[in-house]
């Protein structure tokens, strides 16, 4: 029989409810794996960032029921040093082996808690250096849009919600099943988590040319060599303009983004087929599959058949 995760999202007051809803609609949509619910600290509802209020069905009890935690995010004005009597006595219930998730100011209650002592975090790029003031003892990096340490995973702001939600997914059950509800919710499929949070230029000004046709034509051709001459004859531009205008709009050099695209192809024909490595090395555009190993390891610490033997085990 199919195991179907928990996730219990709690919503503070002044909860942000578009972020709110992210953990419902992304893993709602993965064919049954996982069954979410709401809580608030006392079962009551609470105001949200907008003007209506949120009635949930269950109290913090439903906490100690979770395989895995949301914390959703608050009003930045919301954000305290200091947790109230209610929301320690609500976290209280999270079981020490439940996994907890935080989007954007939920990575404050987290380090409130202490629960991010001596670990890596992110949380919104505008806030870092207030996060940084109040918990000095967390490794904080404001740059990524997600990072999970061990069984705790934070997120940057907004959209990142889905960014998380989609890699519990792929951490789960593969890249298939992640691909699918990527496509049913109509989001981007994979962003890595060491993705820039804040790009300069994410729309071409009027009257200028983007990079985007550039990167469509790119990602059908990974496996050929491509230089950044390549690039730059196809957008038709210098290669200093473009260089610059693809890190404006994406938040990584052209090289960085071709070897993230081409790690994220590797690891789903490892999951998905039985292709060898070289092989696998050969269709991503790496030139050898010591070549593959080496990337591999650095974007996620772990060889190819590691990661393989992983991820067929799961499907």
């Amino acid at each position: 029989m199919q195991h179907v995760e928990r996730v219990v999202v709690l919503a503070l007051d002044g909860v942000y409810p578009f972020e709110l809803g992210i953990p419902s609609r992304i893993l709602g949509a993965a064919d049954g794996r996982y069954e979410v619910l709401t809580c608030t600290v006392d079962g009551r509802p609470v105001r949200t960032t907008a003007d209506f209020a949120v009635t949930v069905e269950h109290g913090p009890e439903v906490l100690a029921t979770a395989d895995t935690v949301v914390i959703a995010p608050v009003s930045p004005s919301g954000v305290t040093a200091d947790l109230s009597d209610e929301v320690v006595a609500a976290l209280a219930h999270i079981r020490p082996d439940a996994r907890i998730v935080s989007i954007c100011t939920g990575a404050f209650v987290l380090a409130a808690a202490g629960l991010l002592d001596g670990r890596k975090a992110t949380t919104h790029w505008q806030l870092a250096d207030a996060f940084r003031r109040m918990y000095p003892h967390v490794s904080l990096d404001p740059d990524v849009l997600f990072v999970a340490d061990g069984r705790i995973l934070t997120s940057a702001g907004a959209a990142s919600g889905v960014d998380i939600c989609l890699h519990i997914v792929r951490t789960d059950h593969g890249s298939e099943l992640a691909n699918t509800v990527a496509r049913r919710c109509v989001v981007p499929p994979f962003r890595d988590g060491g993705q820039a949070q804040y790009i300069e230029q994410p729309v071409p000004a009027s009257g200028s040319a983007g990079t985007a046709a550039t990167r469509a034509w790119a990602l059908e051709r990974l496996d050929d060599t491509l230089t950044l001459a390549d690039l730059a004859g196809h957008a038709r531009m210098s290669l200093r303009t473009f260089a610059r205008r693809f890190h404006d709009e994406v938040g990584l050099s052209p090289g960085r983004w071709l070897i993230q695209q081409r790690v994220a192809r590797a690891r789903h024909l490892l999951e998905s087929s039985d292709l060898s490595v070289d092989q696998i090395a050969g269709r991503v555009g790496f030139a050898t599959g010591a070549s593959l190993r080496q990337h591999l390891h650095a974007a996620i610490g772990v060889s190819p058949q590691a990661y393989r033997r992983t991820f067929q085990a799961t499907r």
